[in-house]
């Protein structure tokens, strides 16, 4: 059996995978990202592993002598500074954090050749600009430091005692050459930042250590396992799910939303609004449009207005499309794509006396569909024209919401159950390594929904949307500060 082991912003999966693809258990445990300063995003690298404990524990339980292999996959960009000895001098700074805005002038002064190394759009709470900002705020800590890890690559650390990172993860730091497939020295020394930490890098399928007697204890395992290097969790998600032709394009909705196609060659996005990555696979690359306001201003918009998820849907879609010229802009925590803006803001522009919390309601619902719009937009813009969506993400389950969204979108939407696909595609990767695994069947759908001609009041209010952003932009430049981080 093979034991994949994710590690979330929230909280750490392990699922345990036969040989055959069946999931045999499965088990998480969360731990807190704290924000001590109003857009920061932290978490104690150890509170990660006491939770990698809790769950490979409770997920392999009387089968922890059949585990013969160990695949690894972990939220994406953060930064984690250790010693020589891989001990965290700081709290882990995560991929939410956007202390580092204001550092990102040295990325956009850069030549151009070296913003096309990149492939990628400049944004905080990437390693890279992170770093810049410890540079400048935390110079005790940057000079101390031996390594520079992402947190999978710690969670390896501690668990084989070597220091590897993979391209799937690398590609997201802005620290890597993605077009020449390599860590960025030469863009290092522009920025004059140290490149002596960054670790060697290695195929995510490779082995790159064997679990350590002390991490076997810790975790419950028989010591020497081989653990694979393993792959960013969005990587690893596409291997777990079957998508790998290029072409396909799939949308997952959660608390925030991802829209990724996988490419047989780099196609970096011309106009800056997509990014560019690694794959999990040799030579293989996808094009992802990160949306960072979805299930997360929704969750928001209905616990302020005291609503269940049952009333949710019951109220809201009792309201007539466009919600009477009601329109929420979902940036509650600013926007990566299409915006790239780290203060934009939310708001419902429009409101009126005959609105009703249905109306604001169905207008968050509105606005998190239109965003999704525009990231679909973005991705289209890269040379890729779907045909059609899988759709997948627990944001995704309620008929009428999926019917909006197709809607919205006015493309079909192929609804697909990915159980826990980061663990899933990690351990793939732990069988890839020990030979014994190749790669998954894709997905089957477990249903289609059709879009329906988009009404008038819908088309306006995207319309509508379309237009606030920009003329809301300047009152959100001048407030300039960072969105508070909900806990």
């Amino acid at each position: 059996m093979l034991l994949g082991i994710d590690l979330g912003t929230g909280s750490a999966k392990a699922l345990l995978l036969s040989l055959e693809g069946d999931i045999v258990g499965e088990a998480s445990s969360p731990y807190p990202v704290r924000s001590p300063q109003p857009g920061w995003a932290e978490t104690e690298p150890q509170d990660w592993w006491s939770a990698v404990a809790i769950a490979v524990q409770t997920a392999v339980q009387h089968h922890t002598d059949a585990v013969e292999a160990i695949g690894l996959s972990g939220q994406m960009h953060g930064v984690v500074l250790t010693n020589a000895a891989g001990i965290p001098l700081r709290p882990a700074i995560l991929w939410a954090d956007t202390r580092s805005s204001d550092r990102l002038t040295a990325y956009h002064g850069l030549e151009s050749r070296y913003q096309q190394q990149l492939a990628n759009p400049i944004t905080a709470g990437m390693a890279g600009s992170t770093l810049l900002w410890l540079r400048q705020h935390e110079p005790e800590f940057y000079q101390q430091a031996r390594w520079v890890l992402q947190p999978k690559d710690w969670l390896r650390l501690q668990m084989t005692g070597a220091v590897a990172a993979d391209p799937s993860d690398a590609s997201g730091t802005l620290l890597y050459d993605v077009i020449g497939d390599r860590w960025a020295v030469e863009l290092l020394q522009r920025l004059t930042l140290r490149s002596d930490w960054l670790p060697e890098l290695r195929p995510s399928s490779q082995i790159a250590g064997q679990l350590t007697a002390e991490a076997a204890e810790q975790l419950g395992l028989p010591a020497g396992l081989p653990v694979v290097t393993g792959a960013a969790d969005t990587a690893a998600a596409l291997l777990g799910s079957g998508l790998v032709a290029p072409g396909v394009v799939q949308l997952t909705v959660g608390s925030g939303a991802q829209i990724v196609t996988p490419r047989s060659h780099p196609v970096p996005d011309l106009h800056g609004k997509t990014h560019l990555y690694r794959a999990a696979l040799p030579r293989q690359w996808y094009t992802l449009a990160a949306i960072q306001n979805a299930g997360l201003a929704l969750e928001w918009v209905r616990t302020i207005l005291g609503l269940s998820w049952a009333q949710v849907y019951a109220e809201a879609f009792a309201v007539a499309p466009g919600c009477e010229g009601l329109t929420f802009l979902p940036y509650l925590t600013g926007e990566r794509t299409p915006h790239l803006d780290p203060y934009a803001r939310g708001a419902w522009v429009g409101l009126g006396l005959h609105h009703t919390r249905a109306h604001l309601m169905r207008a968050a619902l509105e606005g998190v569909a239109f965003s999704l719009r525009q990231g679909l937009e973005a991705i289209v813009a890269t040379g890729i024209t779907p045909t059609q969506l899988r759709l997948a993400g627990g944001g995704t389950l309620e008929p009428v919401w999926r019917q909006l969204l197709a809607d919205v979108l006015q493309v079909p939407l192929h609804s697909v159950a990915i159980a826990s696909a980061s663990a899933r595609g990690a351990a793939i990767l732990a069988g890839m390594g020990i030979g014994k695994m190749t790669l998954p069947q894709e997905a089957a759908p477990l249903s289609m929904t059709q879009p329906e001609p988009l009404p008038v009041e819908l088309k306006e209010a995207w319309q509508r949307f379309c237009t606030l952003y920009p003329q809301l932009r300047q009152w959100a430049d001048d407030t300039r500060q960072l969105p508070v981080l909900p806990p």
